[in-house]
């Protein structure tokens, strides 16, 4: 079974939306439906959040020189300044 990426779980919860807003599903299937969207949810957020703690943004300290820094710290730095 190939492995579910960030872009496949976003599509299915577009459609999981779309078919809740519709308000034609009878509740048990719009129960189950927003389970599934809950997961998927789930599954995105936790992606993003891996995918942030990876990136590295490069910057030049006060000296002129180049580090690379967590983006997270980034927005700190930019504050500190």
């Amino acid at each position: 079974m190939p492995k579910k990426t960030f872009e496949d779980a976003m599509t299915q919860l577009e459609k999981i939306v779309q078919e809740l807003e519709a308000g034609e599903l009878p509740l048990e299937k719009a129960l189950k439906k927003f389970e599934e969207g809950v997961r998927l949810s789930k599954f995105c957020f936790d992606k993003l959040e891996e995918t942030e703690k990876k990136i590295m943004v490069l910057t030049r300290d006060q000296s002129g020189n180049i580090t690379e820094v967590p983006f997270a710290d980034e927005n700190k730095q930019a504050e500190d300044e």
